[in-house]
Protein backbone atom coordinates (compact mmCIF):
# COMPACT_ATOMS: atom_id res chain seq x y z
CA UNK A 1 0.00 0.00 0.00
CA UNK A 2 1.50 3.45 -1.03
CA UNK A 3 0.38 6.60 0.33
CA UNK A 4 -0.51 7.98 -2.90
CA UNK A 5 -3.13 5.00 -3.01
CA UNK A 6 -4.69 5.20 0.67
CA UNK A 7 -5.58 9.00 0.51
CA UNK A 8 -8.84 8.06 -1.58
CA UNK A 9 -9.64 6.50 1.38
CA UNK A 10 -11.17 7.14 4.72
CA UNK A 11 -10.94 5.17 8.17
CA UNK A 12 -12.95 5.79 11.19
CA UNK A 13 -11.62 5.33 14.30
CA UNK A 14 -13.70 5.58 17.78
CA UNK A 15 -12.32 6.34 21.07
CA UNK A 16 -9.49 8.03 19.63
CA UNK A 17 -8.56 10.70 22.63
CA UNK A 18 -6.18 8.33 23.96
CA UNK A 19 -4.59 4.77 23.84
CA UNK A 20 -4.63 2.39 21.17
CA UNK A 21 -6.74 4.56 19.35
CA UNK A 22 -5.02 7.57 19.32
CA UNK A 23 -2.16 5.37 18.08
CA UNK A 24 -4.07 3.66 15.43
CA UNK A 25 -5.43 7.07 13.87
CA UNK A 26 -2.28 8.15 13.48
CA UNK A 27 -0.69 4.80 12.32
CA UNK A 28 -3.57 4.49 9.76
CA UNK A 29 -2.77 8.69 8.73
CA UNK A 30 0.95 7.92 8.59
CA UNK A 31 0.03 5.10 6.18
CA UNK A 32 -2.12 7.51 3.88
CA UNK A 33 -5.46 6.92 4.95
CA UNK A 34 -7.86 10.20 6.24
CA UNK A 35 -8.95 9.26 9.01
CA UNK A 36 -12.18 10.54 11.28
CA UNK A 37 -10.66 9.91 14.82
CA UNK A 38 -13.55 9.96 17.51
CA UNK A 39 -13.18 11.66 20.09
CA UNK A 40 -15.25 12.73 23.24
CA UNK A 41 -14.11 16.23 24.16
CA UNK A 42 -12.59 20.02 22.22
CA UNK A 43 -8.74 19.08 23.68
CA UNK A 44 -8.82 15.70 22.89
CA UNK A 45 -9.64 16.99 19.27
CA UNK A 46 -6.76 19.82 19.79
CA UNK A 47 -4.54 17.11 20.94
CA UNK A 48 -5.10 14.25 18.03
CA UNK A 49 -5.10 16.88 14.84
CA UNK A 50 -2.85 16.37 12.82
CA UNK A 51 -1.95 15.89 8.79
CA UNK A 52 -4.42 12.95 7.92
CA UNK A 53 -6.17 12.93 10.88
CA UNK A 54 -9.69 14.66 11.38
CA UNK A 55 -11.24 14.73 14.84
CA UNK A 56 -14.71 14.37 15.29
CA UNK A 57 -16.47 14.85 18.43
CA UNK A 58 -17.95 11.23 19.26
CA UNK A 59 -19.96 9.81 22.16
CA UNK A 60 -20.91 6.23 20.60
CA UNK A 61 -23.92 5.96 23.21
CA UNK A 62 -25.32 9.60 21.53
CA UNK A 63 -27.73 8.58 18.37
CA UNK A 64 -27.48 12.30 17.47
CA UNK A 65 -23.10 12.04 17.77
CA UNK A 66 -23.82 9.04 15.54
CA UNK A 67 -26.33 10.39 12.90
CA UNK A 68 -23.47 13.26 12.16
CA UNK A 69 -20.50 10.54 11.83
CA UNK A 70 -22.90 8.70 9.36
CA UNK A 71 -23.55 12.37 7.83
CA UNK A 72 -20.08 13.30 7.57
CA UNK A 73 -19.15 10.27 5.61
CA UNK A 74 -21.80 10.13 3.53
CA UNK A 75 -20.66 13.84 1.92
CA UNK A 76 -17.60 13.02 1.43
CA UNK A 77 -16.17 11.50 -2.16
CA UNK A 78 -13.72 9.11 -0.66
CA UNK A 79 -14.62 5.73 -0.28
CA UNK A 80 -15.09 4.46 3.83
CA UNK A 81 -12.55 1.89 3.38
CA UNK A 82 -12.62 0.70 7.29
CA UNK A 83 -14.58 1.42 10.30
CA UNK A 84 -12.38 0.55 13.46
CA UNK A 85 -15.04 0.10 16.86
CA UNK A 86 -12.17 0.99 19.44
CA UNK A 87 -14.07 2.78 22.06
CA UNK A 88 -14.49 1.44 25.33
CA UNK A 89 -14.81 1.41 29.38
CA UNK A 90 -13.55 -1.30 31.97
CA UNK A 91 -15.46 -1.59 34.90
CA UNK A 92 -14.32 -4.12 37.36
CA UNK A 93 -16.49 -5.44 40.25
CA UNK A 94 -17.94 -8.73 41.73
CA UNK A 95 -21.23 -9.89 39.68
CA UNK A 96 -22.70 -9.50 43.28
CA UNK A 97 -21.57 -5.52 44.04
CA UNK A 98 -21.65 -4.33 40.33
CA UNK A 99 -24.96 -2.15 40.58
CA UNK A 100 -27.25 -2.77 37.78
CA UNK A 101 -27.18 0.58 35.89
CA UNK A 102 -23.06 0.20 35.84
CA UNK A 103 -23.98 -3.02 34.16
CA UNK A 104 -26.31 -0.94 31.78
CA UNK A 105 -23.56 1.22 31.25
CA UNK A 106 -20.67 -1.20 30.66
CA UNK A 107 -22.76 -2.46 27.97
CA UNK A 108 -24.14 0.18 26.00
CA UNK A 109 -20.72 1.44 25.49
CA UNK A 110 -18.92 -1.58 25.36
CA UNK A 111 -21.00 -3.23 22.96
CA UNK A 112 -24.66 -1.32 21.88
CA UNK A 113 -22.97 1.74 20.89
CA UNK A 114 -20.28 -0.16 18.31
CA UNK A 115 -23.16 -1.75 16.94
CA UNK A 116 -25.18 1.65 16.17
CA UNK A 117 -21.89 3.13 14.64
CA UNK A 118 -21.66 -0.14 12.72
CA UNK A 119 -25.03 0.33 11.72
CA UNK A 120 -25.23 3.68 10.59
CA UNK A 121 -21.83 3.39 8.60
CA UNK A 122 -22.89 -0.14 6.93
CA UNK A 123 -24.44 1.74 3.72
CA UNK A 124 -20.87 3.21 3.12
CA UNK A 125 -19.31 0.21 3.70
CA UNK A 126 -21.40 -1.84 1.79
CA UNK A 127 -20.89 0.70 -1.17
CA UNK A 128 -16.76 0.65 -0.63
CA UNK A 129 -16.65 -3.39 -0.09
CA UNK A 130 -15.06 -2.02 3.13
CA UNK A 131 -14.73 -3.69 6.52
CA UNK A 132 -15.40 -3.55 9.99
CA UNK A 133 -12.21 -3.98 12.65
CA UNK A 134 -13.78 -4.47 16.41
CA UNK A 135 -11.45 -3.79 19.39
CA UNK A 136 -12.20 -6.90 21.47
CA UNK A 137 -10.10 -8.14 23.85
CA UNK A 138 -8.88 -11.12 25.76
CA UNK A 139 -11.69 -10.64 28.01
CA UNK A 140 -13.93 -11.79 24.88
CA UNK A 141 -12.14 -14.69 25.47
CA UNK A 142 -12.11 -15.23 29.35
CA UNK A 143 -13.87 -13.77 31.61
CA UNK A 144 -11.92 -13.40 34.82
CA UNK A 145 -13.48 -12.70 38.61
CA UNK A 146 -14.58 -8.91 39.10
CA UNK A 147 -14.43 -8.87 34.89
CA UNK A 148 -18.53 -10.44 34.77
CA UNK A 149 -19.69 -6.67 33.28
CA UNK A 150 -16.49 -5.80 30.85
CA UNK A 151 -15.84 -9.67 29.81
CA UNK A 152 -19.48 -10.00 29.10
CA UNK A 153 -19.99 -7.13 26.78
CA UNK A 154 -16.78 -8.29 25.14
CA UNK A 155 -17.79 -12.10 24.71
CA UNK A 156 -21.04 -10.50 23.43
CA UNK A 157 -19.26 -8.08 21.06
CA UNK A 158 -17.18 -11.26 19.81
CA UNK A 159 -20.82 -13.31 19.22
CA UNK A 160 -21.88 -9.88 16.83
CA UNK A 161 -18.83 -9.71 15.22
CA UNK A 162 -18.65 -13.83 14.34
CA UNK A 163 -22.70 -12.92 13.48
CA UNK A 164 -22.29 -10.10 11.24
CA UNK A 165 -19.14 -11.77 9.45
CA UNK A 166 -21.54 -13.91 8.16
CA UNK A 167 -23.92 -12.25 7.28
CA UNK A 168 -21.48 -9.25 5.18
CA UNK A 169 -18.98 -12.28 3.80
CA UNK A 170 -21.27 -12.77 0.99
CA UNK A 171 -21.77 -8.87 0.12
CA UNK A 172 -18.25 -8.53 0.30
CA UNK A 173 -17.65 -6.71 3.29
CA UNK A 174 -14.99 -8.04 6.14
CA UNK A 175 -15.32 -8.34 9.21
CA UNK A 176 -12.21 -8.69 11.91
CA UNK A 177 -11.81 -8.84 15.42
CA UNK A 178 -8.46 -7.72 17.28
CA UNK A 179 -8.27 -9.39 20.89
CA UNK A 180 -5.28 -7.31 23.05
CA UNK A 181 -4.17 -8.29 26.40
CA UNK A 182 -2.43 -5.94 28.64
CA UNK A 183 -1.58 -2.67 26.87
CA UNK A 184 -0.04 0.68 28.63
CA UNK A 185 -2.96 2.55 28.44
CA UNK A 186 -4.86 5.39 30.41
CA UNK A 187 -7.65 3.46 29.98
CA UNK A 188 -6.05 0.32 33.14
CA UNK A 189 -5.57 3.16 35.37
CA UNK A 190 -9.26 4.61 34.63
CA UNK A 191 -10.34 1.20 35.39
CA UNK A 192 -8.31 0.81 38.78
CA UNK A 193 -9.90 4.13 39.95
CA UNK A 194 -13.46 2.86 39.19
CA UNK A 195 -12.80 -0.38 40.51
CA UNK A 196 -11.94 1.62 44.06
CA UNK A 197 -14.76 3.67 43.80
CA UNK A 198 -17.34 1.01 43.29
CA UNK A 199 -15.84 -1.56 45.91
CA UNK A 200 -16.00 2.24 48.76
CA UNK A 201 -19.72 1.65 48.49
CA UNK A 202 -20.05 -2.40 48.97
CA UNK A 203 -21.59 -3.65 52.69
CA UNK A 204 -19.76 -4.64 54.97
CA UNK A 205 -20.36 -8.43 54.23
CA UNK A 206 -19.41 -7.46 50.76
CA UNK A 207 -16.17 -5.97 51.70
CA UNK A 208 -15.54 -9.30 54.17
CA UNK A 209 -16.68 -11.69 50.62
CA UNK A 210 -14.65 -9.32 48.19
CA UNK A 211 -12.12 -6.67 49.64
CA UNK A 212 -9.11 -8.73 49.02
CA UNK A 213 -10.03 -9.67 45.93
CA UNK A 214 -10.43 -6.43 44.35
CA UNK A 215 -7.43 -5.73 46.33
CA UNK A 216 -5.55 -8.67 44.04
CA UNK A 217 -6.52 -7.51 40.99
CA UNK A 218 -6.21 -4.18 40.41
CA UNK A 219 -2.46 -5.07 41.88
CA UNK A 220 -2.70 -8.09 39.01
CA UNK A 221 -3.83 -5.29 35.99
CA UNK A 222 -1.71 -2.90 37.30
CA UNK A 223 1.53 -5.75 36.94
CA UNK A 224 0.03 -6.81 33.56
CA UNK A 225 -0.55 -3.36 31.94
CA UNK A 226 3.21 -2.83 33.03
CA UNK A 227 4.33 -5.36 31.27
CA UNK A 228 1.72 -5.36 28.50
CA UNK A 229 2.37 -3.91 24.65
CA UNK A 230 2.56 -0.33 24.31
CA UNK A 231 -0.66 1.54 22.35
CA UNK A 232 1.87 2.25 19.58
CA UNK A 233 2.36 -1.79 19.07
CA UNK A 234 -1.28 -2.49 19.75
CA UNK A 235 -2.01 -0.42 16.83
CA UNK A 236 0.49 -1.70 14.47
CA UNK A 237 -1.77 -4.98 14.95
CA UNK A 238 -4.98 -2.92 14.21
CA UNK A 239 -3.01 -1.12 11.60
CA UNK A 240 -2.72 -5.16 9.77
CA UNK A 241 -5.88 -5.70 10.32
CA UNK A 242 -6.99 -2.69 8.61
CA UNK A 243 -4.70 -3.28 5.25
CA UNK A 244 -4.16 -7.07 5.23
CA UNK A 245 -5.59 -8.41 1.33
CA UNK A 246 -6.65 -11.18 2.97
CA UNK A 247 -6.91 -10.34 6.45
CA UNK A 248 -7.60 -13.10 9.29
CA UNK A 249 -11.27 -13.42 11.16
CA UNK A 250 -9.23 -12.71 13.92
CA UNK A 251 -5.84 -10.81 15.48
CA UNK A 252 -4.55 -11.15 18.75
CA UNK A 253 -2.20 -8.41 20.32
CA UNK A 254 0.46 -9.13 22.62
CA UNK A 255 2.13 -12.28 23.56
CA UNK A 256 -0.67 -12.75 26.90
CA UNK A 257 -3.40 -12.89 24.84
CA UNK A 258 -2.38 -15.70 22.40
CA UNK A 259 -0.81 -17.71 25.19
CA UNK A 260 -4.58 -17.16 26.93
CA UNK A 261 -6.47 -17.71 23.48
CA UNK A 262 -4.66 -21.06 23.21
CA UNK A 263 -4.95 -21.91 27.04
CA UNK A 264 -9.01 -21.51 26.40
CA UNK A 265 -8.77 -23.89 23.28
CA UNK A 266 -7.15 -26.59 24.94
CA UNK A 267 -7.85 -26.38 28.77
CA UNK A 268 -10.78 -27.35 31.08
CA UNK A 269 -12.67 -25.23 32.58
CA UNK A 270 -11.65 -26.62 36.11
CA UNK A 271 -8.08 -26.03 35.00
CA UNK A 272 -8.44 -23.10 33.67
CA UNK A 273 -10.01 -21.74 36.91
CA UNK A 274 -6.88 -22.95 39.31
CA UNK A 275 -4.39 -21.43 36.88
CA UNK A 276 -6.40 -18.29 37.29
CA UNK A 277 -6.58 -18.17 40.65
CA UNK A 278 -3.40 -19.11 41.40
CA UNK A 279 -2.17 -16.17 39.24
CA UNK A 280 -4.42 -13.71 41.18
CA UNK A 281 -3.72 -15.19 44.66
CA UNK A 282 0.09 -13.70 44.40
CA UNK A 283 -1.04 -10.36 44.43
CA UNK A 284 -3.83 -11.08 47.28
CA UNK A 285 -2.77 -8.47 50.36
CA UNK A 286 -0.95 -9.98 53.21
CA UNK A 287 -2.64 -10.17 56.24
CA UNK A 288 -6.15 -10.42 54.48
CA UNK A 289 -7.69 -13.63 55.74
CA UNK A 290 -7.27 -16.56 53.78
CA UNK A 291 -10.24 -17.18 51.50
CA UNK A 292 -10.11 -19.44 48.00
CA UNK A 293 -10.86 -17.44 45.23
CA UNK A 294 -12.11 -20.30 42.90
CA UNK A 295 -13.93 -23.22 43.75
CA UNK A 296 -11.43 -26.07 44.60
Amino acid sequence: MTASTETRKLVVVTGASTGMGASAARELARRGFHVLAGVRRDRDADAIRAPGVEPVILDITSPEHVAALAARTADDPRPLHALVNNAGIQVNAPVETLPLAQWRHVFEVNLFGHIAVTQALLPALLRSTGRVINISSVGGKVAMATYGAYAGAKFALEAVSDSLRRELAPLGVQVVVVEPGGVRTEMATRGIATANELAAGMTPEQEARYGGLVEANNALMATGTAAGLTADAAARVIAKAVTARRPRTRYTAGRDAALITRMTRVLSDRTLDRILAANLRRHHPKGAPARPLSPA
